[in-house]
C-alpha cells in the first residue's frame, strides 16, 4: 500500500471568522502567535484589556480572549517573563485580573462580556 502525502493549507486568518471582513481586529488576524481554528462563526463582543480596545468572541472566557488579542496575560513579577494562567480551572491565582469597578475575576473562569473593562494590574507590553 503507498503512502500518500497531504498537504494541509489553512486558510488565511481573516477567512476564519466565517468570511466575515472585519477588518477592525488588527492583531487578531495579523502577525500573531495565537490563531483560532474552531468555532469561528460565533458572534463578536468588544472589551478592553490594560486600556486597550480588543474584540472576542461570545462563549470565550476572558483568558482565551486575552490570550487571543494579546498574547498574555501579565508577567511574572519577578522575571518579567509573560504569563498566560498556570491551572486554567479556577484552582490556582494566577490569572486574576481586575474590572472597572475594581473587583477582581478570575480570567480562565469568566466569560467575556461586551463593554468589559478589564486589567491585569500593571502595564500591559
Amino acid at each position: 500500500r503507498k503512502k500518500r502525502r497531504v498537504e494541509i493549507k489553512l486558510p488565511r486568518r481573516i477567512m476564519l471568522l466565517s468570511g466575515r471582513n472585519h477588518a477592525s481586529l488588527g492583531p487578531l488576524l495579523h502577525d500573531h502567535p495565537m490563531l483560532r481554528l474552531k468555532e469561528t462563526g460565533r458572534a463578536l463582543v468588544s472589551f478592553s484589556f490594560d486600556g486597550s480596545p480588543a474584540v472576542a468572541m461570545e462563549g470565550d472566557t476572558v483568558l482565551t480572549a486575552v490570550l487571543t488579542h494579546f498574547g498574555s496575560l501579565r508577567a511574572n513579577e519577578f522575571s518579567g517573563q509573560p504569563r498566560a494562567g498556570f491551572c486554567l480551572m479556577g484552582a490556582c491565582q494566577d490569572c486574576w485580573v481586575g474590572t472597572q469597578g475594581g473587583a477582581p475575576i478570575r480570567a480562565c473562569s469568566t466569560f467575556v462580556a461586551e463593554g468589559m473593562v478589564l486589567s491585569s494590574g500593571q502595564e500591559h507590553k
